[in-house]
């Protein structure tokens, strides 16, 4: 909901989080190195602090120390940022185990496959007899335990099908090595002429190969429910007998009282007892500007008070608030979305059984043919290994990967791994407004003087309130004086206290101006008017226009200011919609077979994220919302959104391509192998020819413009 910092250039990159720390906070109003070192510089120094590191990518700040969770929250509120604790049992980070080992299976397999082909070589060049069978005894010591160990991604899976009457693509795949093993083995023990282990090893190598970058797909996709656990308040401050005592939210209950301070998230639903409040809804409802609550009106869990004080009753808590009840709408909608079938699942359905009969038809036949067990289960395995679903295997990961790189270098961070194919099915993009396509703007006078600025961007600080954020952008390149005996008006503005002086920024209204936008006085001055306005973030409008989709905006502020930004982008549009009623828009859209892209960025938009076709959110969103996203703008620009859906498409043209690829190389390499003309290791050669064709034409995506 800020605009882009002017110091976003030349940002280094970020260290990781370290391990052992002690404490966490969302700081979802970060920018750039500028913004990371403002904090850092901040922290350093602090009582209690011992380390402070800022991760730009997640948001995130990391302390290592004593310092409590309060007093860090406040020098983070002093130095003009918002700051939410996290939840670190809640978040469960988790290092990617499975990738680490699926990467040390491959290596290992890769090795072992290019010894024993040294031995192979060696018997290929005339080696006989005793010579021979040596070294097929030391080719099946390395082969056997790499086999064994490496396998077992596909051995594990291909259990778990069958043990529930099943075939899946692993299938064939475990049988055809574990095959190729077994008669290799046999014939090693009988000093037979030929022994395959090399086949069995590379099949190994490269079916890891597609495994590995298939993993590499998923590996960025996190939940969006333990991210809005983890952003829930962890501690309330209850009031009881005029006393307040801080609690953990889990001991609230129905008819507490509660105490809000100012720049805090509410922790409960709840009824308002103070006499007015201003609440930053943005993260919610999508509505662009705080709101004025006067006296009993209704609070909900995870709105930001961003003026005074402000006291309230609890009325829903636990699992029965808003956050809660919000997590288990993007549950839900996130198994709905798992349920997606991928193509490389779908062809699974059908080459798997077929694979099993070609290959059992093969081994009776040339029984019933020569009587000859051991030569008709070679065909058989020859058989199993040629029409292997490696290149099939290969054909959508190969692609994702590349298409994955080359949108990586667009700006565009692909979180899921079916995240590209539901992309190209889209019929209809339904936008956020706020914060997504939108970002609240200033326009200074041309007449302020730096004195002026100074002073606006003293009291702007100190405030949590959307414009105020803008102001602080607007003036990112000037030092603030400090301010002294800082109040903030509900919904008027801040006042303090400068070199003796009264200063002001807020409503013209409240200043005594004839002006209904942001203005700064300074003491008995006339008021300095700071134009107010919502300015659309780069490249929109030119995105909107190229594509090829039907587009619309579906959001939760008022009707004057959305209808005013449609008209500017010419779209349709439908306002004052709360998070549950874009939900089940969204679900009646889907009953009538279109399938929506949603891009949106705020708490209230994150189950509408999690149950569309697909979903976009910009880098600027809330933790949330980009982890239920299949897609996170790292940049600023919406401009090559279009670009982005062709390359969608492309990638599930060029996945069809490499099914035929493999269909074809299948049609010409089956009946050889059915013949008896292709042993193990010429068929394992073959499937390895037909696995890089599919990779040189995945590669073709990276050009497309």
């Amino acid at each position: 909901m800020t605009a882009v910092c002017p110091a976003c250039v030349a940002m280094p990159e970020m260290e990781d989080i370290e391990l052992g720390t002690s404490l966490q906070f969302s700081l979802p109003s970060i920018h750039c190195a500028a913004c990371i070192g403002k904090i850092e510089r901040g922290l350093s120094g602090v009582d209690g602090v011992r380390t402070a590191r800022v991760n730009l990518s997640l948001k995130r700040l990391t302390i290592s120390g004593t310092a409590s969770s309060e007093h860090v929250e406040n020098i983070l509120t002093k130095l003009g940022f918002e700051a939410y604790p996290l939840d670190l049992e809640a978040l469960n980070t988790a290092h990617d185990t499975v990738g680490r080992n699926l990467l040390l299976r491959m290596a290992v397999a890769g090795f072992a496959m290019m010894n024993v082909m040294l031995l192979s070589v060696a018997v290929w060049s005339g080696a006989a007899d005793a010579t021979r069978d040596l070294f097929h005894l030391i080719s099946a010591m390395i082969a056997l335990p790499v086999v064994a160990y490496s396998g077992q991604p596909f051995f594990q899976n291909a259990w778990s099908a069958l043990r529930v009457g099943r075939l899946n693509m692993d299938v064939p795949i475990s049988l055809a090595i574990l095959l190729a093993a077994g008669m290799s083995l046999f014939e090693t023990l009988n000093s037979g002429l030929h022994a395959y282990f090399d086949a069995a090893l590379s099949l190994t190598f490269f079916l890891l190969i597609g495994r590995y970058m298939d993993h590499r797909t998923r590996s960025a996709a996190r939940s969006a429910a333990k991210e809005l656990t983890a952003l829930e308040v962890q501690h309330a401050q209850r009031v009881s007998d005029d006393l307040v005592e801080k609690i953990a939210v889990a001991q609230l209950a129905i008819g507490d009282t509660i105490l809000v301070p100012t720049g805090a998230r509410i922790p409960v639903d709840g009824v308002l007892i103070s006499t007015s409040a201003l609440i930053d809804r943005a993260f919610l409802t999508g509505e662009s500007a705080a709101v004025e609550m006067v006296e009993d009106a209704l609070l909900q869990a995870g709105e930001i008070n961003v003026a005074s004080p402000l006291y309230m009753r609890a009325s829903a808590v636990g699992d029965d608030t808003t956050l809660r009840r919000m997590a288990s709408m993007i549950e839900t909608a996130e198994n709905s979305r798992n349920s997606y079938t991928a193509l490389a699942d779908k062809a699974a359905q059908i080459y798997a059984p077929a694979v099993h009969l070609l290959a059992f038809l093969a081994f009776v036949g040339w029984v019933a043919a020569n009587g000859d067990i051991r030569h008709a289960l070679n065909v058989a395995i020859a058989v199993l290994i040629i029409t292997c679903p490696c290149a099939l295997g290969l054909a959508v990961p190969a692609v994702s990967t590349a298409a994955i790189s080359r949108l990586f270098s667009m700006g565009y961070l692909v979180k899921h791994a079916t995240a590209l194919e539901r992309l190209a099915d889209v019929s209809r993009v339904v936008f956020d407004k706020t914060g997504t396509l939108s970002q609240p703007s200033v326009i200074l006078p041309g007449g302020i003087t730096p004195k002026e600025k100074a002073v606006a961007k003293g009291l702007a600080q100190a405030s949590n309130h959307p414009l105020s954020h803008a102001l602080v952008d607007a003036l990112s390149g000037v030092r603030a004086v400090p301010i002294r005996e800082i109040k903030e008006v509900a919904g008027r503005g801040v006042i303090g206290k400068w070199k003796g002086m009264t200063v002001r920024l807020g409503r013209g209204a409240w200043l005594g101006a004839d002006f209904d936008d942001l203005g700064l006085q300074l003491g008995d001055a006339q008021p300095l008017q700071i134009q107010a306005r919502e300015t659309p973030r780069t490249g929109v409008r030119s995105a909107v226009r190229g594509l090829a989709q039907p587009c619309e905006i579906v959001t939760g502020d008022a009707l004057a200011p959305a209808t005013r930004f449609a008209n500017y982008l010419g779209l349709p549009v439908t306002a004052n919609v709360r998070p549950e009623e874009k939900l089940r828009y969204l679900e009646q859209l889907r009953e009538k077979s279109e399938r929506v892209l949603m891009v949106g960025d705020g708490l209230n938009d994150t189950a509408a994220l999690a149950t569309a076709h697909a979903s976009i959110a910009p880098a600027s969103a809330l933790d949330a919302s980009r982890s239920a996203s299949d897609i996170v703008i790292l940049k600023d620009s919406f401009e090559e959104l279009p670009l982005l859906m062709k390359i969608a498409g492309l990638a599930r043209s060029l996945s069809q391509q490499n099914f035929a690829i493999a269909a074809i190389y299948n049609g010409i390499a089956i009946p050889i192998a059915l013949a008896g003309y292709a042993t193990p290791l010429a068929a394992a050669l073959a499937m390895s020819i037909s696995s890089i064709t599919v990779l040189l034409n995945s590669q073709r995506i990276r050009f497309v413009q």
